[in-house]
């Protein structure tokens, strides 16, 4: 039904959320006529009446006679009495049709009305940015984005990829990387749909909002997924990493994601040391990269950068001389401490440097234990 579709208050997992589709506007003269209606405004604003709404005409009917004032219903009952067949068919017919406006529907039959509208090639570009915002919210859940695959919404929105709308692109992106958000069912599909090499493109947009959500969703599809993972170097990810952490001019946000990811990277091939071990995680200048990062004045990059540090440490191939004598962690590590304490002595910031500084501690024992460990062997 038209007005069921163009009007809804959803009141399920997605508390709040105002459901409008391209047919609002042709429906709103109706629904102001609705409106005027003062038994539909006495049900809509009574909630603690209404408890989830009434099953049937005969309950509703019901509800209304106990809320009623005796002489105006004995004069209502009259007034009926008066209708013809044909008009009290129609008094029905607006009653059922006010029903059925308020029922809610079900998160899986809004996702489904969401899809529909992103397949409709007339609808304008305001009602598809609508469209997305509503699935943006709606597939947090698990069982939401699982319900999203079964739709066929992953494919329109891996198609809404190449729309040359950036808002679009942008929002198709941050979507696809909730939903594949510690769900391999969710991440194998979409990597199946080849959307990685899209998203890797879109990395290097110049449009920054574009390329953080982008490598968001990147990092969402491989995480812990040792197939996205080989995809991943596949199309050069390992390149797209060393340059987006050697270059100073990326923005913070790009650089704090990509730093993360190789910390998960890292993590997932350490618990998988059957795999053949990226050059990536031996590279000198990538190493070196990322120990630059603990040289940024933004402690939400210290914290990431030595967190992947931390598992790039326990790695045999990793060198204890290479990160010392090219990488210079040592001196970083000692330039690290002296920076976290000053920040210590701001109240605002203190338990988070605190912190940090643990983590530093950490890493660096790891570090000169690996250094001894380093030199006891030259010494055999």
């Amino acid at each position: 039904m038209a007005i069921g579709r163009a009007e809804r208050v959803n009141n399920s997992s997605s508390a709040g959320l105002f459901w409008s589709t391209a047919k609002e506007d042709e429906d709103q003269p109706r629904k102001a006529e609705r409106n005027d209606d003062s038994t539909a405004a006495a049900i809509v604003n009574d909630h603690d009446e209404l408890d989830g709404g009434f099953s049937s005409i005969d309950g509703m009917l019901q509800w209304a006679i106990g809320h009623s004032d005796p002489a105006k219903l004995k004069e209502t009952a009259q007034d009926v009495q008066r209708l013809s067949p044909s008009e009290l068919k129609k008094r029905q017919m607006e009653i059922k049709e006010l029903m059925e406006k308020l029922k809610t529907p079900s998160d899986a039959q809004l996702i489904q009305i969401a899809i529909d509208d992103l397949n409709n090639s007339t609808l304008s570009l305001e009602d598809s940015q609508r469209a997305l915002q509503e699935l943006l919210i709606l597939v947090e859940p698990i069982d939401n984005a699982n319900d999203l695959s079964k739709l066929g919404g992953l494919s329109v929105l891996v198609g809404q990829l190449n729309h040359p709308d950036t808002d679009i692109r942008k929002i198709s992106a941050w979507i696809l990387g909730k939903a594949s958000q510690n769900n391999p069912l969710v991440q194998k599909q979409v990597l199946e749909l080849g959307a990685l090499s899209k998203l890797m493109k879109m990395v290097k947009s110049s449009f920054v909002e574009e390329a953080v959500k982008a490598l968001y969703t990147v990092s969402s599809l491989i995480r812990n997924n040792l197939a996205g993972q080989e995809m991943f170097y596949v199309e050069a990810g390992d390149l797209m990493l060393q340059d987006i952490l050697g270059n100073s001019s990326f923005d913070i946000r790009l650089r704090r994601k990509a730093v993360s990811l190789v910390g998960d990277l890292a993590k997932c091939q350490l618990e998988n040391m059957h795999k053949v071990e990226p050059p990536l995680f031996c590279d000198r200048f990538f190493l070196k990269s990322v120990v630059d990062l603990t040289a940024s004045a933004d402690l939400d990059l210290q914290e990431k950068a030595l967190a992947a540090i931390k598992n790039l440490l326990q790695f045999r191939t990793t060198e204890a001389l290479v990160l010392k004598d090219f990488c210079g962690l040592d001196t970083a590590l000692e330039r690290l401490r002296q920076q976290l304490q000053e920040v210590m002595l701001e109240e605002d910031q203190r338990d988070y440097a605190m912190d940090v500084e643990a983590l530093r501690r950490e890493v660096e024992l790891i570090f000169f234990r690996k250094l001894d460990d380093s030199g006891s062997n030259m010494i055999r």
